[in-house]
């Protein structure tokens, strides 16, 4: 059973938690590839979305340019309003906004799950204790209190993603941006990361974007598009 995944200390922000996505007109080419073919979307805040796709549709494409991993060749991406920031200044957007979850998780595989968690809180505000104490407080409410000393290696396919959830979590992020998060669990443990992230929507406010070829995922989700050859279209 996942623990109350209000995650010890947090609380739900005035505004609500979550933020607004808007994207205007997008195109990004790989070489003779086009990825993207002028998408646009709009996400409210604390809105659940799904996108799915074929392979090699351009679905991941659109994450890492929301999430300011890359950038486009044209067009608008702004979240709550403002334009994101190029990558070599996004370390201020992505450390205090964003949070991403991905189908491998890349733990560290030398790193307990503590650890992992820890380490999106290095060069913040957080001291030492506070980071062990963040990192312990995110692992119980992920229900995994009894596997914090754990490494990867002795952790289930579920496990593992949780550790992943919990560090995307650990700076608070207002958008919470998950690549096929179930795409290699089981059916057990895919429902219990979408009960997760379900929740913590509920509790945190906090808008998810989820790429997934899951039904599972489209079925809880507030809202359902499709991207197929890098255009963008609802259900």
């Amino acid at each position: 059973m996942i623990g109350e995944p209000g995650l010890a200390g947090d609380r739900v922000p005035a505004s609500g938690g979550g933020a607004e996505v808007v994207v205007e007109n997008v195109f990004k080419t790989f070489g003779a590839v086009q990825a993207l073919r002028g998408v646009s979307l709009s996400v409210a805040p604390r809105e659940f979305l799904t996108i799915s796709g074929p392979s090699g549709s351009g679905k991941t494409t659109l994450l890492s340019l929301i999430g300011t991993l890359d950038r486009p060749d044209s067009g608008r991406i702004a979240v709550d309003g403002v334009p994101v920031p190029v990558p070599t200044d996004a370390v201020h957007f992505r450390r205090q906004t964003v949070g991403f979850v991905f189908q491998d998780n890349l733990l560290m595989p030398y790193l307990s799950a503590q650890a992992n968690v820890e380490t999106a809180l290095l060069a913040t505000a957080y001291g030492r204790r506070q980071r062990r104490e963040r990192a312990r407080d995110l692992l119980e409410g992920v229900g995994l209190a009894g596997r914090v000393d754990h490494l990867p290696s002795e952790l289930s396919g579920g496990e593992r993603q949780r550790v992943a959830i919990a560090r995307a979590l650990a700076n608070h992020p207002r958008l919470l941006l998950a690549d096929e998060p179930t795409g290699a669990l089981d059916a057990t443990d895919s429902a219990r990361v979408l009960d997760l992230l379900g929740a913590i929507r509920a509790r945190l406010g906090t808008t998810l974007i989820i790429v997934s070829h899951d039904p599972g995922v489209t079925e809880r989700a507030d809202h359902a598009a499709r991207l197929v050859d890098g255009i963008l279209s609802d259900y």
